[in-house]
């Protein structure tokens, strides 16, 4: 299992748009992956679950990956919020 504490940095944060490109992502990868934020945690792959956090600018979100693949997913995940889910350009 890998952890990784990520920060949403983006303009409006966790919204329907970056949601789906989070889900897009992580459509190809086998291995289980959570998202915890403000006590509450959901399966990243879920576009309601994650939606259900109200991750606004600035939070602090707990990435778990479980699974054959779980390094290769970490790391996408962890590059497109590192990219602020590619909004800024």
């Amino acid at each position: 299992m890998i952890e990784r504490e990520l920060l949403v940095s983006n303009k409006l944060g966790l919204h329907a748009r970056a949601t789906a490109k989070l889900v897009q992502a992580l459509s190809g990868y086998a291995c289980n992956v959570t998202l915890t934020a403000k006590g509450r945690e959901v399966n990243a792959k879920s576009i309601m679950g994650v939606m259900l956090l109200a991750a606004g600018p600035g939070t602090a979100v707990l990435l778990r990956t479980d699974g054959v693949d779980e390094e290769a997913a970490a790391d996408d995940v962890a590059a497109l919020f590192e990219r602020r889910f590619d909004e800024d350009s």
